[in-house]
């Protein structure tokens, strides 16, 4: 008889079944950038990024327009992964790059040129994060760093369910071969027929080195990797604007009032004593007493620095704690912040009255025009924020100061520091018959054209050995190109010990 019928309940428990779970393990939780465990990179990713990796091996050298080239390449693969059409912040974050890596094919200063590339790599990252917030902005910046993981799962699982399609890869070897085979036999018969042919298979055929078959490859793995990456996050883009925490307001008025009003009298006093500084000039530094050029000018121009970056961060600070739920609230923030950027413009002039002091008196250098042009994009930043109090709200500020950080290397390019360096130093030349062309020597082929100017046997000397040989088409740089045509109408002749001054 069954249990159930002599009146005894029974509980039947079954066996639980065991269900594993694969943990999915990501850094981000999945509201800030889900890792799509069954993604796989598309079969037109993959084959898009071994095309511009090979784009990228081919063309990129020291500098030129490789450079602009492989960027090009690298968008219209994103653009050929994405699966809607670019946005506006897309489409101008896309001609920065564009912009900043066609430097390299403009300018031969190779320290201008390397920020220029690598603010590139940063401006696309923060482009391709979509984000608002400071927080999104920094950590866009640092995608390529947090992609590589990412990136090498999805082109696994792609490169396992792509489908040749018939194209199966010894064909693919075999005709790539026969390609090549042909092409040399028939390319070193016409070259050896005609020799103006000659010359232009020559310059047409990029200069690769046996020793630097290493590079090449690195920086095929580099172009490729890099592009991968690209699609991936036009793919699946982050969103780091949900880490970021809404401003708290938690200080009162008279908490922030306090500290922020002290420093409102101190720098109104500090910039009525620089107002004589800033219309006596010179004749007030020799007036001073126990004051020189170099220490007036030097000194006092990194301390005004440190001033001018840590006031914006006593102002991000303030805007983030400050209390803005009353009227006088909002009034005492938009009266406080607006009187200090004002003050802080003026201690940035200061500082680069300072600069230019010392720029006359002792000449012009590379470090001293970086960090003149630094102290003029820190003032942007100051005017930025003032454009924010007025309508107390400052969504597009991070947006705003990368742009603005574009825009001050940009502009370098078109003073052409070096040029701008070599232009100054022979002025004062003229004028004071002092000259450092040790210093000059060292600059790059952009001053060729204004230390042309110089009498023999300077100018032989503050040229120096920046103009190198005839490169292939793809280090094309124009800078270079000027300088040889430069060298070319009037050669260098042997630098003499005592035109060394």
């Amino acid at each position: 008889m069954p249990a159930t019928e002599r009146g005894l309940l029974v509980i039947i428990v079954e066996q639980p079944e065991v269900v594993v779970k694969k943990q999915n393990w990501s850094l981000w939780p999945r509201r800030v950038w889900p890792a799509r465990r069954y993604a796989a990179a598309p079969r037109n990713a993959l084959i898009g990024a071994l095309v511009v990796g090979c784009i990228g091996a081919v063309v990129l050298g020291d500098r030129g327009i490789g450079y602009p080239i492989t960027a090009v390449a690298i968008i219209f693969a994103a653009l050929r992964a994405s699966k809607g059409a670019p946005t506006r912040w897309q489409m101008v974050g896309a001609v920065g790059v564009v912009a900043l890596s066609s430097i390299a094919a403009l300018r031969a200063a190779e320290w201008l040129v390397t920020l220029a590339v690598v603010m590139a790599v940063l401006v696309a990252g923060v482009v391709l994060s979509r984000s608002w917030t400071w927080t999104g902005v920094a950590l866009g910046a640092l995608i390529p760093l947090l992609v590589p993981a990412r990136v090498l799962r999805w082109c696994t699982r792609g490169s396992r369910k792509i489908d040749m399609r018939g194209f199966a890869p010894g064909r693919v070897f075999r005709v790539g071969a026969t390609t090549a085979v042909l092409f040399l036999v028939f390319a070193g018969l016409f070259a050896g027929a005609d020799p103006q042919f000659a010359d232009v298979l020559s310059s047409a055929t990029p200069t690769v080195r046996f020793d630097s078959g290493f590079a090449r490859i690195f920086l095929f793995a580099l172009v490729a990797a890099g592009t991968l990456a690209v699609s991936y996050v036009v793919a699946n883009p982050p969103r780091f604007d949900a880490l970021a925490r809404p401003s708290a307001g938690s200080l009162r008025l008279w908490e922030w009032t306090v500290p922020l009003g002290s420093l409102v009298v101190l720098f109104t006093m500090f910039v009525f004593v620089q107002l004589r500084t800033l219309f006596g000039g010179q004749a007030h530094v020799r007036t001073t007493g126990g004051l020189t050029n170099a220490e007036y000018a030097r000194q006092g121009f990194w301390q005004l620095l440190a001033v001018t970056v840590l006031t914006l961060l006593v102002l991000a600070v303030t805007i983030r704690k400050a209390s803005r739920v009353s009227g006088s609230d909002r009034l005492a923030l938009r009266l406080l912040l607006g009187v200090l950027c004002v003050l802080s413009l003026v201690i940035v002039g200061s500082a680069l009255h300072r600069m230019s002091l010392y720029e006359q008196q002792y000449g012009y250098t590379t470090l001293r025009v970086f960090v003149t042009a630094a102290e003029l994009w820190l003032g942007s930043v100051f005017v930025l924020l003032m454009a924010t109090g007025v309508s107390m709200s400052g969504r597009w500020l991070p947006r705003a100061v990368v742009g603005s950080a574009v825009l001050a290397v940009l502009a370098l390019t078109v003073i052409n520091p070096d040029a701008y360096i070599a232009r100054q130093n022979v002025d004062r030349f003229e004028q004071t018959g002092k000259i450092d062309t040790t210093y000059l020597s060292r600059l790059s082929a952009d001053a060729t054209e204004e230390l042309d100017r110089l009498p023999e046997p300077y100018r032989s000397c503050a040229i120096g050995n920046a103009v190198g040989a005839q490169r292939s088409w793809n280090e094309w740089n124009f800078a270079d190109s000027q300088a040889r045509r430069i060298l070319i109408e009037q050669p260098r002749r042997q630098c003499a010990t005592h035109a060394v001054r």
